[in-house]
């Protein structure tokens, strides 16, 4: 064979073999561009799960324990991290490994986005629920007492000034005048409010829900009427001196879960430490009280 026509067969092998055509050229440029989009596809999801992985923490380390909420659980956070089956088919495509994988990790995304979406609702129900708790729950001075000057018997074991024995004082008394203001100490729902004639007298049960309830007793007049709604501050009735009494004052119970418990813990939004401290001195000095 001469040898021009064997250079010539070369040729011709080497431009059909190594050399594409202009529309092959381009779709192998197209195909590189899609693969470098996926890469960059599958390092956005990457920073995407990095973030979730701080809001997940966030929502199990922070949010979760100031809201006494139970651990959110695992398996909902797996939701969407199921096999490749559906999948299968863009294994025989062009790019068909970096597709697939692809596909799976924005169904995984997808799945822990939709999770962490429910423990929000969650925990922002339990935020509203919790500001309405902290609304309900006694915080205040049933009297206006910010200088303190009121003479105070405490919580616990005094000597009954009618029948001059060591019995449990279950409330708080605050001496004032006669008509002096008293106030609802939480939110909620009057439940009683009557004259009991001896004992409390003329005295207001408020039904602060969450398990509180707070009595107030010796009262002069109500303010308020059953079934009626107050809110923390609201004025409710007067101090007097009804009922088993020795002098004008204002008896003062905190109820919690039928128990009736020291009020003195719950005057934390009227009082700084310093007046909580002297208040509590002063509650815990007074030996007689005045019921």
């Amino acid at each position: 064979m001469a040898p021009s026509i064997v250079f010539g067969l070369i040729l011709a092998f080497f431009f059909t073999r190594r050399i594409d055509s202009p529309k092959e050229r381009e779709l192998q440029a197209e195909l590189l561009r899609e693969q470098q989009e996926v890469e960059r596809l599958i390092q956005d999801i990457q920073l995407y799960n990095d973030v979730l992985d701080d809001i997940q923490q966030r929502d199990e380390d922070l949010y979760r324990v100031a809201l006494y909420a139970d651990k959110f659980p695992d398996e909902l956070r797996q939701m969407g991290t199921g096999g490749s089956d559906k999948y299968a088919y863009l294994s025989k495509m062009p790019n068909g490994e970096l597709l697939l994988k692809a596909s799976q990790e924005l169904d995984k995304l997808q799945g822990r986005l939709n999770a962490q979406s429910i423990s929000f609702r969650e925990l922002l129900q339990l935020a509203k629920d919790k500001e309405k708790m902290l609304a309900c729950i006694p915080a205040i001075q049933p009297v206006r007492n910010g200088d303190l000057k009121s003479q105070i018997s405490g919580f616990g074991y005094r000597i009954d000034p009618v029948y001059k024995t060591r019995q449990l004082h279950t409330g708080m008394d605050f001496t004032a005048d006669i008509g002096t203001d008293v106030y609802a100490t939480g939110d909620g729902v009057v439940e009683i409010a009557e004259d009991k004639l001896w004992g409390y007298g003329m005295c207001i049960v408020i039904n602060h829900g969450f398990g509180y309830k707070t009595l107030y007793g010796h009262l002069s007049g109500f303010k308020v009427r059953e079934g009626q709604k107050v809110t923390r501050g609201e004025l409710i009735g007067l101090v007097g001196s009804t009922g088993k009494s020795t002098g004008p004052h204002l008896h003062y119970e905190v109820i919690k879960n039928g128990e009736k418990i020291n009020p003195i813990a719950y005057y934390h939004s009227d009082l700084s430490p310093k007046q909580y401290e002297q208040l509590l001195e002063m509650s815990v000095n007074s030996h007689k009280t005045m019921d």
